[in-house]
């Protein structure tokens, strides 16, 4: 259904309630049985990505291992077959199209030659990276309830050793065999009918699956867990709502340091009359993959708005650890230290671009160790990834107009309004010209405040944040210089950029656009050096790999629900002639 206060191009929520919830836990097999199973054929070869694989990602030319191209997320692919001088002769090599047409935000994984995409509604399949030959195709078969924010997405799989890992729209972990697509086990997440659900690319790592949840907009709490690789066992839990301390230190200014405009003394008033059990439904998913640091044994990862959205009253406090970046122990989940951008956030200005691990200079000038994020404001964050310290924030990436006006009853106008700056778009980094690549946009907003209680595992906004007809959308393409913050290059889009971005050692920078356009850039000055009309949004991040010798890059190109992109059901690949 599409919320009454909600335009479908700002947020489309779907619904589906049946009879009964499905139980939670770890199902056997033989109580999955009936249930969905893959069609095809197995693939021809034996698949082993074991864990010393997964480590050297970063340096694998021939494969795309992660969703986000390796551990420290950077999406920088080490080859340079394809680069500025010969992309112009990019052509297409094949399109695979699915039998789904809707929203496509899938990152492929591709391993010696062998590609898994998945699809809206949690399909799988299983494809000849060269030729788009079909082996296998797994259709999840959904539970009972399904309630979900922004579209039927799913962004990937992780892959380990023979298995692939899939979450789901009804909150599900399920495990395949990588040569068959046969389901091995099924984990019961959260319950869907509370508001939970799944899209983002899980992690694997050390014979565990990391993944967060969906949910910021039903009154979930947020978590990212940890399940055992080989069964589906639960293994540690961290929330990212705090049952005690969530009220944080009443942060008067934002990141930026400028004064969010809080009543602090009547927040503070409101909580002692109200108790502080709201945290069950205080918000806070987790809708991007982690970043992992091996040596460290930490893994980083950035938390959405609270709920509801926009009505402040039902949630006093700073409302940690919404709207920040966070570390957490890679074998307990225990907490080591936090960052938060916007304290009691009523704009929905969520943390969700993934992180990235990288270097850059400090303060000092010397290089440190650091983890970035891209923020729905318009800014890069650069902190110290030991500490957490905020070493940096990059010049505004898009306008920033009466920030941080409180919603109201009729509307406030603010940008960069509900959707970013830097949605959940994934960033790209290219350490030899040391900067980032992040993809904005530009989509002004009134927010219209309303009182609101908690309306059990529906949606719950407080309000509603509304585009404005007469005004401009847009997209920029923007590169920022990760020592000094100074914006290096951008390229303004037609519409607002949604999808993630992918940068090669051919000094290339690959985007998509929701008009179909698919273009590559000059790494170093932002030129557009090639482009191609795909026939639906590419709103997915690309990715790239190497097949006997030739290079290939790849990207979805299914639309978007949340902005209305055209939709499609392709993922097309390019190569040269």
């Amino acid at each position: 259904m599409t919320h009454p206060y909600v335009p479908s191009v700002v947020r489309l929520v779907a619904a589906a309630s049946l009879l009964s919830l499905a139980s939670a836990g770890t199902l056997a097999q033989s109580e999955i049985q009936g249930g969905a199973t893959a069609t095809g054929s197995a693939v021809p070869k034996a698949i082993a990505v074991p864990q010393g694989k997964l480590n050297a990602a970063s340096a694998d030319s021939a494969n795309f291992l992660h969703s986000n191209m390796n551990y420290a997320q950077t999406r920088y692919y080490p080859a340079a077959q394809i680069n500025t001088k010969n992309v112009g002769k990019l052509r297409p090599a094949f399109q695979f199209q699915t039998e789904v047409l809707e929203s496509m935000e899938t990152a492929p994984i591709v391993i010696d030659g062998i590609m898994y995409i998945t699809t809206s509604y949690n399909h799988v399949y299983a494809l000849d990276a060269t030729t788009g030959k079909e082996f296998w195709h797994y259709k999840h078969k959904m539970g009972p309830v399904t309630t979900y924010c922004c579209g039927p997405n799913n962004r990937g799989v992780a892959i380990l050793n023979d298995r692939v890992y899939m979450g789901t729209l009804d909150a599900k972990l399920v495990s395949l065999d990588a040569k068959t697509g046969k389901l091995l086990w099924s984990t019961q997440i959260a319950d869907p009918e509370e508001g939970y659900s799944e899209t983002m690319a899980p992690v694997a790592v050390n014979g565990k699956i990391l993944i967060g949840t969906n949910g910021g907009e039903y009154g979930i709490r947020g978590f990212v867990k940890a399940y055992d690789a080989n069964d589906g066992k639960l293994l540690w839990t961290f929330h990212t709502i705090p049952e005690k301390g969530h009220e944080g230190v009443w942060a008067v200014n934002d990141a930026t340091n400028r004064n969010m405009l809080r009543d602090i003394a009547g927040e503070k008033a409101q909580l002692a009359k109200q108790g502080g059990d709201f945290y069950k439904t205080l918000g806070g998913g987790v809708w991007m993959a982690p970043a992992v640091d091996l040596e460290s044994n930490t893994a980083f990862f950035v938390v959405g708005n609270p709920s509801p959205d926009l009505y402040g009253k039902e949630r006093p406090g700073d409302n940690l650890y919404t709207d920040s970046i966070v570390a957490v122990d890679l074998n307990s989940g225990a907490y080591k230290w936090h960052y938060q951008y916007v304290a009691h956030d009523v704009w929905d200005l969520d943390a969700v671009s993934p992180v990235i691990l990288t270097e850059a200079a400090g303060k000092d000038g010397k290089m440190r160790k650091v983890a970035i994020h891209g923020g729905k404001t318009g800014h890069v964050y650069v902190h110290d990834r030991a500490t957490g310290e905020l070493i940096r924030f990059s010049e505004a990436m898009v306008p920033q107009e009466n920030m941080w006006v409180l919603p109201t009853k009729d509307g406030a106008r603010m940008l960069p309004g509900a959707n970013g700056g830097v949605e959940w778009s994934p960033m790209a980094i290219n350490p030899k010209h040391r900067l980032v690549y992040a993809a904005n946009l530009h989509q002004p907003m009134t927010y219209h405040v309303e009182e609101s209680k908690y309306p059990g595992g529906k949606l719950w906004l407080g309000g509603a944040f509304k585009t404005i007809p007469s005004e401009k959308q847009w997209g920029r393409l923007s590169a920022v210089n990760l020592d000094t913050g100074k914006v290096a290059w951008k390229f303004d889009t037609e519409q607002p950029l949604i999808g993630g971005v992918l940068a090669t050692a051919g000094d290339l920078v690959f985007n998509g656009e929701g008009n179909g356009l698919f273009r590559a850039f000059d790494a170093k000055t932002g030129k557009k050096l090639w482009e191609y009309q795909c026939g639906a949004g590419v709103n997915a991040p690309a990715v790239s790999y190497t097949v006997g010798g030739k290079q290939y890059v790849a990207v979805a190109a299914g639309g978007n629900t949340q902005l209305d992109f055209k939709r499609g059901n392709s993922v097309i690949v390019f190569a040269l002639p």
